[in-house]
């Protein structure tokens, strides 16, 4: 169905779900917001504590309690209804176009070169964590985001290739650690709202709406090479050689 509708008719369904959330936070002080988050928080806590019992019934208690407060907030509310009549519309579309079948004709289509699908390292993911396998396997730069869980990428068990590897991840809460062998020369762009952050022997214990950004002395001029760009709204990230 999301094919089918043109960019800018998300865009603009995403500005107005925007504009109704600010709304909700400034004439309802944002109620169901932090009820959500609340909510999240201790799913989350659960979650890591799913196999004691009261990680488990902490777990679906706030699980309820998450699904419930965000059918609460106007702008989720907005967006299912809207999904919903996207939905109707795209439906009545194709059942019109099945009516008239138009023949494709040789020599109308246009060959592009031949490409692979590849299969990701990792994948976007709500509440799981993350690592690389801990046997040998093959590089695929990494480009995700995702919302609570820890994230770990060992660079000794796979060959990079000689140019620039790019790890891009964007996370919500948690903690991702990165280990880079010592021939491999590194680049990395941080920023975090909430969190502390150890770069190869570098610590910085308080990150508070902070970015940085270090690289090794022959990143310019030597591969292979890895370039790491991760933001985190609240979590720790290291990165060592190992």
């Amino acid at each position: 169905m999301l094919k089918r509708f043109r960019t800018d008719t998300f865009n603009w369904i995403l500005i107005i779900g925007l504009i109704l959330l600010i709304f909700e936070m400034i004439f309802f002080h944002g109620g169901a917001l932090f009820q959500v988050f609340f909510s999240a928080l201790f799913l989350y806590i659960g979650w890591k504590n799913f196999h004691k019992l009261w990680g488990k019934i902490l777990f679906w208690i706030f699980l309820i309690s998450f699904i419930f407060s965000l059918f609460n907030i106007l702008a989720v509310r907005f967006l299912i209804v809207t999904v919903l009549v996207l939905w109707i519309l795209d439906y009545a579309k194709k059942k019109k176009e099945d009516e008239f079948i138009t023949p494709t004709l040789p020599g109308e289509e246009v060959k592009q070169g031949t490409i692979i699908q590849m299969e990701p390292l990792f994948d976007h993911t709500l509440f799981e964590d993350q690592k690389t396998e801990e046997t040998a396997y093959g590089w695929r730069d990494i480009n995700i985001h995702s919302v609570f869980g820890d994230k770990i990428i060992d660079l000794t068990n796979t060959v990079l290739p000689n140019d620039t590897a790019v790890i891009s991840m964007r996370h919500f809460m948690g903690n991702i650690e990165i280990y880079v062998p010592y021939e491999v020369e590194v680049s990395i762009h941080h920023s975090s709202v909430f969190g502390r952050a150890h770069i190869l022997g570098e610590h910085h214990w308080k990150l508070m709406n902070k970015s940085l950004f270090y690289q090794t002395e022959n990143y310019g001029r030597s591969f292979p090479r890895v370039k790491i760009i991760t933001s985190i709204f609240s979590g720790d990230i290291e990165v060592k050689r190992i």
